[in-house]
């Protein structure tokens, strides 16, 4: 759930290629957990797959793993390719991981670069992200994100992203990007401002909750 650094904004002071910081950012982040949990409980409950599915899944901005946790614990036959901007970040994933790491993946790279999904590749049934894309904080910039989402999503894929919109341009302007690249439906699916829980699906209807998960 690390923050993604854009290179060219000054007023972002954190200082993810540093290990030493990553660490203490990590330990204080790890006190949110009780706090988080219900609403990665909500964003899981929304994906259309049933617990036992051997899906592929991208965590955009993944940082030390914490969405990718609870997804890896949801389902847990999913591969999971967990993407991010600071080494050390995903350093710290691959420790958590470290019992099931013939399922992890890790991919450095920056959601600010339009091409950033060529060095993820794909194609994921899944794509999840938690407080991070609305650090690119510039619309154009966030939709490329999105645009690079959907290239990277199967036909009845889908993206879960837990965020702060309210900070970036408004919940509206999010739900209006995520159609505007090629996502057939947008659902929110929790909304407590300035945070809420999008659901942006390839086909409509098609991408309903699974009857049969848990």
């Amino acid at each position: 759930m690390a923050y993604e650094r854009r290179r060219l904004h000054g007023r972002d002071q954190h200082d993810w290629h540093s290990r030493d910081y990553v660490a203490h950012w990590v330990a204080r982040d790890f006190t949110r957990t009780d706090e988080r949990r219900p609403i990665l409980d909500r964003l899981l409950a929304a994906a259309p797959f049933a617990r036992d599915d051997a899906i592929a899944v991208l965590d955009v901005g993944g940082g030390s793993g914490v969405v990718s946790g609870a997804v890896a614990q949801a389902f847990p036959n999913a591969a999971i390719t967990v993407q991010d901007f600071s080494a050390p970040m995903l350093e710290h994933a691959r420790e958590r991981f470290a019992a099931r790491a013939a399922r992890m993946r890790y991919v450095q790279c920056d959601l600010s670069d339009p091409a950033w999904d060529r060095n993820v590749e794909g194609p994921f049934d899944l794509a999840v992200s938690g407080i991070a894309i609305h650090n690119l904080r510039e619309m154009p910039v966030i939709s490329a994100c999105y645009a690079a989402v959907r290239r990277l999503l199967r036909g009845r894929g889908c993206f879960l992203d837990y965020d702060h919109f309210d900070r970036a341009g408004g919940l509206e302007a999010h739900r209006d990007a995520l159609l505007s690249v090629g996502f057939a439906q947008v659902e929110t699916v929790w909304h407590e401002v300035p945070t809420a829980v999008l659901k942006a699906s390839v086909q409509g209807d098609d991408c309903s909750p699974h009857k049969a998960k848990a």
